[in-house]
């Protein structure tokens, strides 16, 4: 016997009061493969069990590990090359002539997954400023899932993971074979740290950031919480800073607090005026 629709609709809120994230019903097999593993290690048999297990002990940590599996951690190296061409050509040259007398760089990949969206910055530094080497730049990538994060940390990566987006030039100059997987090289790496922080909550103590990259999150958010997403955001960014957002994502339908820019094929956003 599997889960009843009362069942997936607890799981479903659940999941929204944890982390923001809305599973539409049309998805509910979802449930049933990404969390067979948690269920397992909680000591139940089957989902059905498992439910029945949350609705009476309301512990964090089972709770949160719910949230977690629930995640939607689709990333690839590279991905949208007209916003990689966006930052060579037009937003990362900007900043660089504005921040020359500090000589530093802070860049935040928000909702990282496991970690290649902030490794491909990191690359299109190297590769293409390379008098950065001697600035202080540092990439910060954050997301909810304390397991892709312990991944993105690592910096390891499957053949199948670096086939989807990552050239076979990047791949043998910026990464070490180990076997079947591929580690990132100890330069990228010391370019880029990564915490948990849920985007919905009070975020950890971060600094500001010259550019921010939210790409591909604010569709799975109730509109409630991408208005909040996009004030904590806004007071994460510097004056002069940067906004890059998913293709099919707009600031201006939540906020009036960035202003849009285009180039290369690709809308960015700077934050407004401060008041």
């Amino acid at each position: 016997m599997g889960c009843s629709e009362s069942d997936y609709d607890y799981l479903r809120q659940l999941v929204l009061k944890r982390s923001s994230n809305v599973i539409d019903p049309s998805r509910n097999a979802l449930f049933d493969s990404r969390l067979k593993p948690v269920a397992l290690l909680a000591g139940a048999s089957n989902l059905e069990e498992f439910v029945g297990l949350l609705r009476i002990d309301h512990t964090a940590h089972l709770h949160s590990a719910v949230a977690e599996a629930m995640t939607i951690n689709e990333t690839s190296f590279f991905r949208d090359r007209r916003l990689f061409e966006a930052l060579r050509e037009t937003i990362l040259p900007r900043l660089i002539e504005a921040n020359q007398a500090t000589r530093s760089l802070r860049i935040w990949s928000a909702a990282c997954s496991t970690g290649q969206e902030a490794y491909s910055v990191a690359m299109k530094i190297c590769e293409h400023f390379p008098d950065l080497a001697a600035w202080d730049v540092k990439i910060v990538g954050t997301d909810i899932s304390r397991q892709v994060i312990e991944q993105a940390r690592l910096g390891r990566y499957r053949r199948l993971e670096v086939n989807r987006g990552l050239p076979a030039r990047k791949l043998v100059k910026y990464f070490t074979r180990d076997g079947d997987e591929w580690e990132i090289a100890p330069r990228l790496r010391s370019m880029c740290e990564f915490q948990v922080a849920n985007l919905c909550a009070a975020p950890p103590a971060l600094p500001v950031f010259d550019l921010v990259l939210l790409r591909n999150v604010l569709f799975y958010l109730p509109p409630q919480d991408r208005g909040l997403v996009f004030r904590s955001v806004y007071r994460q960014i510097a004056p002069g800073g940067y906004l890059l957002l998913g293709a099919a994502e707009q600031a201006e339908d939540s906020t009036n607090q960035f202003q849009a820019e285009f180039a290369q094929d690709c809308y960015f956003y700077r934050p407004a005026s401060r008041r």
